[in-house]
C-alpha cells in the first residue's frame, strides 16, 4: 500500500510578512527556500500571497520594483498573487497614509472555499494576525490541520494557540536572505 502524502497550502500575510521582515533589517529573501523550509517533505499543492500595488503617483520607482517583486513571485512553481486595494488616507498636515485593504478577507476566503474543496490536508498561515482565528475554527471543523508560522516579535498568542501547530521562522531567517 502506497502512503498518501500529506497535502499542503500556504496562505502568505504579506503586508504582516514584510513588515516582520522590516524589523529584521531585511528586504528580500528566497520565497522558494521559505517554501522548501514550510513543505518538509509534504506535498505542496499551492501557494498564495496576499498584498496591495503601491501608489504610483507617490514613488514610481518603489512601485515598478514592487511589481517586478510581484511578476518574480508569480514564477515560482504554485504560486498565486492575490492583490487587494491600496487605501489611501489624507492627514491634517497633508501627508498621506497607506492601508491595505481586503488582503485578509481574500486570505480567509481562500482557506475555507480550499478546505470545502478538499484541495490541501494542512493550511500553513504565515501571519500574526489572529483576525484569521474564525476562519482557522472552520477549517479545522472541516478536519483540516492548521500550522501558524510566525515571526516571534509580531505574533498573536491567540493565533498559536487556535492553531493545531506553530512555529517561529525568526532562527531560519538566515538561510532565506536572497544573495545577488
Amino acid at each position: 500500500m502506497v502512503e498518501k502524502k500529506e497535502r499542503i497550502s500556504v496562505f502568505i500575510d504579506g503586508s504582516n510578512f514584510y513588515y516582520s521582515l522590516q524589523d529584521f533589517g531585511i528586504s528580500k529573501i528566497d520565497f522558494q527556500k521559505l517554501v522548501n523550509i514550510l513543505k518538509k517533505d509534504r506535498l505542496l499543492v499551492s501557494v498564495f500571497y496576499y498584498n496591495a500595488p503601491l501608489d504610483i503617483s507617490v514613488d514610481a520607482n518603489k512601485y515598478w520594483n514592487q511589481q517586478k517583486f510581484f511578476d518574480a513571485l508569480r514564477r515560482i512553481p504554485g504560486f498565486n498573487v492575490v492583490l487587494a486595494r491600496l487605501r489611501k488616507h489624507k492627514r491634517e498636515d497633508g501627508t498621506y497614509k497607506f492601508e491595505v485593504k481586503g488582503d485578509d478577507i481574500y486570505l480567509a476566503v481562500d482557506l475555507v472555499s480550499e478546505a470545502y474543496e478538499n484541495l490541501y490536508d494542512t493550511a500553513l498561515i504565515v501571519s500574526g494576525d489572529e483576525d484569521f482565528v474564525p476562519a482557522i475554527r472552520k477549517v479545522q471543523k472541516l478536519g483540516k490541520k492548521v500550522e501558524n508560522i510566525y515571526f516571534c516579535a509580531t505574533s498573536s498568542n491567540y493565533l498559536k494557540k487556535t492553531c493545531n501547530s506553530s512555529f517561529c521562522i525568526d532562527k531560519k531567517i538566515a538561510k532565506l536572505i536572497e544573495l545577488k
